[in-house]
């Protein structure tokens, strides 16, 4: 066996990226509303009617939230884990009895086989009763051991793990590093070939459930060897294997109870039938699995809106200013209906991009990315109005306002929870990138050659023949539409009319294709580089996606007599307000900073106007900017802490 490498990969950018490349899904086998919508077709007929999911999985999925909100209401108190910055143990131990641990696991393996529907909406309840602790759930199922096991897993896994992750275990996924977050092409941990083991050595960093983990899914990579080609690859180990030291236990401004570490692997055995899929298809696995493992974000993000809805009105109608309630005056009334029409929105959102996820007929790899991306954006502005309308009492914290005799609203901490939402699983920056990729794909699958630089001429004059093919259809059809025609989309007409939203959307969607086109043409290989523009695109197809699910969730409610009326209201006020932050995005495209930003970033870079920090003194405390992640034996005590 080869002793474990002390050197970092050394990684060129268009190494990197061939990396990436490498791992994404090529292939589009199912339609998808997203991927249209940014080609500038707007198949609604892909989203309404709006799929629903099958009576029995109702019944089961009902039954099962009614018991997890009276362990809510009576098993969890969030005032002790925000103090205690820890989930007790007999909380874990309540989750375990429930089921909770297995809601998405199948029945055949103990687990409680909940949609992805319901999942969400579960996790939605219990995070709203503590984050920490959705989190943990999360965590364990939607990128944990079960969700690459049931994608990937041979049935000898599934037999050996599910169960255990059903009922008693905890699992953690490990890919982060000191000095690795989105760029896992430098992954400095290597799992060495020995007869039939694999030996691992490295450290991984911000291991979410990693203090109290049983099991672990661990990307390591594999050298190149005569048993197989190598590459990023997926292991699950057991946590409590002989060389794995947890070295610490992280602290942050949110989330407090959340067990997330510091791992070092030592010379650690791991049977190579621990191995899931092929060597060097890890990365995949781990895209792969985000695909749907992004939706549970976002359900909590619902669960957070409607605590801030509730606490708003409760509050706003209370409090009283110049003769009466603040939700009158136009200042916090606006921000209350940016909450309530939000929450409405987020949450069409999630409930459709779920039940495709069920019924598997769409791919949604860009509807769960554009939701994560939505979600996590959009609650952190709805905790912060909450916080602004709450005034002084909603910078107080919890614990303070009931010492001095007012109810404990943790307005603060919501705000300090909801922010790791937009890093964890992809920061709000890759997401931008990871949806620009994909929405532009079609175009890179006809013009990819085109604009590299590394093909040959006669290569260039082969994809220049068939870009001009695609190009002499596709564009034509991106003139006129449905949406210049004032009778379209005439049955969402009830009261309030929804119909000049919907064409909106057509015709904006083909907007947003044109603008993808004529910047394509404009900086050709340089598109990669524009990520302000990319990232404005994404957020433009964000909109135009949750308008379309507010509209089709709407009219699912009116037709089953559900708050129909009502859910027009709110669709109609998301829409105004959703179309007044897109034609916005749309003039920041071409009138915007991006250059001259460059340009300050290269001078603060070098040093030009470190004259501006003058005047102050810095409270950062001594220490290397990243840790040193050197392979090797643990200096530290083993911190380790699974639940009892």
């Amino acid at each position: 066996m080869s002793a474990p490498t002390t050197k970092k990969p050394t990684v060129t950018e268009r190494e990197a990226r061939q990396v990436a490349e490498a791992a994404r899904e090529q292939d589009w086998r199912k339609p998808s509303f997203a991927k249209e919508l940014f080609l500038g077709r707007f198949r609604l007929d892909l989203i309404h009617p709006h799929p629903l999911p099958a009576d029995e999985d109702v019944r089961r999925g009902e039954e099962f939230l009614a018991r997890l909100r009276d362990f809510c209401e009576t098993k969890i108190d969030s005032a002790r884990i925000e103090r205690e910055a820890r989930i007790p143990d007999e909380v874990v131990a309540g989750l375990k009895e429930i089921g909770a641990l297995g809601m998405k696991i199948d029945t055949k393996y103990g687990g409680l086989g909940l949609t992805q529907v319901y999942y969400n909406r579960a996790l939605s309840l219990v995070g709203s009763a503590n984050p920490a602790v959705g989190a943990l759930l999360s965590a364990h199922q939607s990128i944990g051991v079960p969700q690459p096991l049931k994608i990937f897993g041979t049935q000898e896994q599934k037999d050996a793990f599910l169960p255990r992750c059903a009922r008693t275990d905890i699992s953690a996924f490990l890919l982060t590093e000191p000095d690795v977050g989105s760029d896992p092409a430098r992954l400095a941990t290597t799992a060495v070939r020995d007869g039939d083991d694999y030996v691992l050595d490295g450290v991984k960093l911000w291991t979410t459930n990693g203090v109290v983990a049983d099991l672990l899914v661990v990307m390591a990579r594999v050298p190149k060897s005569p048993e197989g080609k190598g590459g990023i690859t997926a292991f699950v180990v057991e946590a409590a294997a002989e060389g794995i030291t947890v070295e610490n236990r992280n602290a942050f401004m949110g989330l407090r109870g959340i067990e997330n570490g510091v791992t070092r692997f030592h010379q650690v055995r791991v049977p190579a039938a621990n191995r899931i899929g092929p060597e060097g298809a890890g990365l995949k696995i781990a895209l792969t699995t985000l695909n749907t493992g992004r939706l549970s974000l976002p359900a909590m993000c619902v669960g957070a809106g409607k605590w801030c809805l509730k606490i708003a009105r409760e509050w706003s109608g209370a409090r009283e200013q110049w003769g009466k309630p603040v939700a009158l005056h136009e200042a916090v009334g606006s921000k209350i209906s940016f909450i309530a029409a939000t929450t409405f929105a987020l949450e069409a959102v999630v409930d459709l991009s779920s039940q495709m996820a069920d019924e598997n007929r769409n791919d949604i790899r860009i509807e769960a990315a554009l939701a994560k991306l939505f979600g996590s954006e959009m609650s952190c502005l709805m905790a912060d109005e909450l916080v602004q309308i709450r005034g002084g009492r909603g910078f107080e914290t919890a614990e303070s306002l009931a010492a001095r005799g007012e109810r404990a609203v943790p307005a603060e901490q919501l705000l300090r929870d909801l922010r790791i939402n937009r890093i964890f699983e992809g920061s709000t920056e890759i997401m931008h990138l990871l949806i620009a990729r994909e929405a532009v794909d079609a175009h890179l699958s006809v013009a990819g050659d085109l604009i590299d630089p590394d093909k040959s001429l006669q290569d260039k004059a082969k994809a220049g023949a068939n870009a001009g093919v695609f190009y002499a259809k596709w564009l034509p059809k991106l003139v006129a539409g449905p949406g210049q025609l004032p009778t379209s989309y005439a049955d969402f007409k009830h009261g309030v009319d929804l119909s000049p939203h919907l064409r909106y959307v057509e015709r904006h969607s083909r907007k947003l294709a044109r603008s993808t086109f004529y910047a394509m043409s404009r900086w050709q290989g340089r598109m990669e580089t524009k990520q302000g523009f990319l990232g404005r695109i994404v957020d433009i197809g964000a909109e135009l996606f949750a308008m379309s699910a507010v509209c089709v969730r709407a009219e699912l409610m009116r037709s089953q007599g559900d708050h129909g009326r009502e859910a027009y209201q709110l669709a109609d006020a998301f829409c105004r307000q959703s179309r007044v932050r897109v034609d916005e995005l749309f003039t920041r495209l071409w009138s915007n900073t991006d250059d001259l930003d460059r340009k300050v970033v290269k001078g603060v870079l070098g040093g030009s106007y470190e004259w501006l920090e003058k005047g102050i003194v810095d409270p950062s405390g001594d220490g290397p900017w990243i840790a040193d992640a050197t392979p090797g034996p643990s200096r530290h005590e083993n911190v380790r802490r699974p639940f009892e």
